[in-house]
């Protein structure tokens, strides 16, 4: 591990995570970690961690950003003293709460990924050994709620986005800590990590949350999740009119039984 992103969601860690690919370095984003430290992170989470976890789950790779890993960013270090760190802001917390709650409301008015959230094993595991404890973690409420901007306490939330950054500050070694706007490019990045600066042009991803198309085609976590989520509707389009027949057939008791055991089968 050469490099920890602690900087919150929604500061750029898209763009420093494709930055960090074009400089040939292997990176992890959130659907990364995920994917491939999935039961780690959920254990992580909700049972606690030893520096080892953290050693064995990174030892092999050179950047990691976004959640899980920004809350766990001092642990990380731990196990990798030489790594230096990064800390992504954006230009005020208004600016960054804005983009918090729009990123929630693209993922939110996604057709896809509403029905993955019923329709997908998967998806609903990671909302609820990984999203649900990290969110509560890092803003004490579930991150989805977000988008209810007329039930939504914004000092709160940039409450919790100052504690972060405050923190991050006063506690990384200052020789090893760059906080870093996305808008500045590559020149304080590469300064920071002391290589060239690459001829192709600054990436800039995840603009207005459109990330979440993106995801939708390539990442194979998230094409994992679509091809439940549409295993589950095949199952639902054959279940329903069974039901709606033995309903007319048998009547509401024995539809229940016979319904409970092709659901039981199917699971």
């Amino acid at each position: 591990m050469k490099v920890i992103g602690a900087g919150l969601l929604k500061t750029g860690t898209n763009t420093l995570h494709e930055a960090f690919t074009i400089l040939g370095y292997k990176s992890y984003h959130y659907f990364e970690s995920v994917s491939y430290h999935g039961e780690e992170r959920s254990k992580i989470l909700n049972k606690g961690w030893k520096t080892e976890d953290f050693k064995r789950m990174y030892e092999n790779l050179d950047a990691v950003f976004d959640g899980p890993g920004l809350y766990f960013w001092e642990e990380i270090h731990k196990a990798f003293p030489e790594a230096k760190i990064i800390l992504t802001v954006r230009e005020n917390e208004d600016v960054w709460l804005e983009s918090l709650i729009n990123q929630m409301k693209v993922m939110e008015s996604n057709f896809l990924f509403r029905l993955m959230e019923y329709l997908s094993p998967s998806y609903r595991k990671t909302i609820i050994n990984i999203m649900l404890p990290l969110s509560k973690i890092c803003f004490g409420m579930d991150i989805r709620k977000i988008r209810w901007e007329n039930h939504l306490n914004r000092e709160l939330i940039k409450q919790k986005y100052r504690m972060h950054n405050r923190y991050v500050m006063q506690n990384a070694p200052k020789d090893k800590l760059l906080v870093y706007k996305a808008s500045e490019g590559w020149e304080p990045l590469c300064k920071f990590l002391g290589i060239p600066i690459p001829d192709e042009p600054f990436p800039h991803k995840n603009k207005k949350g459109k990330i979440i198309n993106e995801y939708l085609q390539y990442n194979p976590l998230v094409i994992r999740m679509k091809r439940e989520m549409f295993v589950s509707c095949t199952v639902l389009a054959i279940v329903v009119p069974i039901g709606g027949y033995l309903l007319y057939k048998r009547g509401v008791k024995n539809l229940y039984e016979s319904c409970l055991k092709l659901f039981c089968d199917y699971v």
